[in-house]
């Protein structure tokens, strides 16, 4: 039987369309630790969860500012007061950045109508997401290949599983005295769990923000220096001593 010819071209039709590269969005420098490629993959659910206070809100915005900064575009949906003056400080390029604070029909479809159009969406859903509709962003995000980032107060708020799920876990803030001083940065640790290659829990600490503005990591204390080694003592045992003595002409 003869075999059947196939097409000259077909493995350079079977070859990915975009190559690892183009699927991976910048993140700014202290941010990619937390990521299992060190960069945002495209049609990926990242989940950003904390009580108001801790700092998730912050660490969800400063995911949007490498991509925005490279020429990426960004969606903002659901965050009703985004703080444009902080959003800046965290080094967005607002001019990159579709906002949608208050959609009128529905977040829901304000969402379904960005995904596709930009290549980072944050969401800040109203509530607890019901898990059919969670489902369905999700595969959408994954057909348009539009990294989804969802901003909620809980982990199961989001009930479709992500691929990455970072946690405001505990925060300080620094600079303030009793009753004097001001606001310089706020101390947060961060946990990370996900799936793949990061399904195990990691912490770290980093500025959310620094008092820059920005976020930043967390410098490690420097090493301390070692302590002189003692002088060594003279040598005064009583038989050498005797002995030196003994030997003298």
């Amino acid at each position: 039987m003869k075999r059947p010819q196939l097409p000259p071209d077909l493995a350079a039709r079977a070859r990915p369309v975009s190559t690892a590269a183009v699927r991976l969005l910048p993140l700014s420098a202290p941010l990619g630790p937390l990521f299992p490629d060190g960069a945002l993959r495209r049609g990926t659910t990242t989940v950003v969860t904390g009580v108001p206070g801790l700092g998730a809100t912050t660490l969800a915005l400063a995911l949007l500012a490498a991509p925005s900064t490279s020429g990426s575009w960004c969606g903002i949906v659901g965050l009703a007061d985004p703080g444009v003056a902080a959003m800046a400080e965290l080094g967005i390029d607002l001019s990159r950045v579709v906002l949608v604070p208050r959609p009128r029909g529905g977040w829901a479809e304000a969402v379904g109508e960005l995904l596709g159009g930009v290549d980072v969406l944050l969401v800040r859903p109203p509530g607890s997401c019901r898990a059919p509709l969670a489902r369905r962003l999700a595969a959408r995000s994954r057909e348009r290949r539009t990294a989804l980032v969802v901003l909620v107060d809980r982990v199961g708020d989001w009930p479709e599983a992500p691929d990455l799920v970072l946690r405001a876990a505990a925060a300080s803030w620094r600079g303030v005295g009793r009753g004097h001083g001001y606001l310089r940065g706020r101390l947060a640790e961060v946990q990370v769990v996900g799936r793949r290659s990061a399904d195990r829990t990691t912490s770290c600490r980093l500025w959310l923000p620094s008092g820059t503005g920005c976020v930043a990591a967390v410098a490690a204390p420097a090493p301390a220096d070692p302590e002189p080694a003692p002088a060594p003592e003279p040598d005064t045992a009583p038989e050498r001593v005797a002995g030196a003595v003994s030997g003298v002409g």
